[in-house]
């Protein structure tokens, strides 16, 4: 990893980058002359928020020096950035929308340490990074955040650099405190930053879940008039949308908790508009009793309504996503492989 060029604490001006400069005079100004924010762009705003934010102690002098002619109003005492403070200047020139959605870029994913935020971190995407760093600095983080995490970061990395790591944090002495700060720093500045800008939902997948909160007739309409436009996209969508007839995917454990959970009425309901490869499905995991009941219920119903059985579908598969957000069954997308997991 490379060395970071700040140190925790800032008493050198030359020692600033040219962003951090600004951050420190913007600090230093506060809330009262804020309006200064306005004469920047966008990007400029970022780059000076992100500055800003990982900025730590800044001394006194280096404050007097970057502001002379403010000297005698603002005192000797020093000054701290901080995503607080940060967001409270930011708050008081733009809007609550722009401010939450720049801070969140700013921040990576959430915890009060590094060490917390890696640990929110999917693993895959963790040990991508982690893959192209030495053995003895991987050991360090891995040593740094939860055992279980570290384990599945292990899991994904290349098996003969994996077991490299785990000799080195099997050997490893106590971190000085300089290299974690460094770590630390390099983390920030070349993972967790980039993450935040690339971590952003897919729009594909967003509006798959629009779809599927659609009833049948408006999202048959939207998906082809989609594919007159851009069959790319419209065959990306349907990829990833989950439907009823998705659960014939679920694993006889998956079906039985599915089953415990819906409305019987519900499920008779559902069962009506089924194909019969997912009738036969559901019948398969119920006890011979209750299937006969549930197919005597689907017989007395008579016909019934489209818009009712398609209402009744999407509590189902709603159901489905609830379980399968709470770790108790696995769903398998409607376009993915058999190892793809869509929750």
């Amino acid at each position: 990893m490379k060395t970071p060029l700040k140190a925790k604490s800032i008493s050198d001006t030359a020692k600033l980058s040219g962003p951090e400069k600004a951050a420190v005079v913007l600090l230093a100004l506060g809330e009262d002359h804020a309006g200064v924010w306005r004469n920047l762009d966008e990007e400029e705003i970022k780059v000076v928020s992100q500055a800003m934010a990982g900025l730590g102690q800044v001394t006194s002098g280096v404050v007097e020096d970057l502001l002379v002619e403010f000297v005698s109003g603002m005192g000797s005492g020093s000054i701290t950035g901080s995503i607080e403070l940060t967001q409270k200047l930011l708050a008081s020139i733009m809007p609550v929308e722009r401010v939450d959605s720049l801070m969140e870029e700013i921040r990576g994913p959430a915890g009060r340490t590094m060490w917390d935020k890696l640990g929110n971190v999917n693993e895959a995407v963790l040990a991508n990074y982690l893959k192209n760093e030495y053995p003895q600095t991987v050991a360090v983080v891995l040593s740094k955040i939860k055992s279980e995490h570290a384990a599945r970061v292990l899991t994904c990395l290349p098996e003969d650099f994996a077991l490299e790591c785990v000799t080195r944090m099997l050997r490893m002495e106590p971190v000085q405190r300089e290299i974690l700060d460094k770590i630390e720093q390099t983390l920030r500045n070349e993972f967790m930053s980039n993450l935040a800008r690339t971590s952003k939902r897919d729009s594909h997948e967003m509006m798959a879940d629009i779809f599927n909160s659609f009833d049948r007739q408006t999202e048959t309409r939207f998906i082809t008039a989609l594919e007159e436009r851009n069959r790319e996209a419209a065959e990306r969508i349907r990829a990833l949308m989950f439907v009823f007839e998705d659960l014939n995917k679920l694993d006889p454990g998956g079906v039985q908790t599915l089953l415990r959970t819906v409305e019987k009425d519900q499920l008779a309901l559902a069962l009506k508009g089924a194909s019969d490869v997912l009738r036969t499905m559901f019948f398969t995991n119920m006890s011979e009793r209750a299937a006969k009941i549930m197919r005597e219920d689907m017989e007395t119903m008579g016909p019934v309504r489209l818009r009712e059985v398609e209402q009744a579908q999407m509590a189902m598969v709603q159901a489905a996503k609830d379980l399968a957000n709470k770790g108790e069954i696995v769903l398998i997308g409607a376009g993915g492989d058999d190892d793809e997991l869509v929750y």
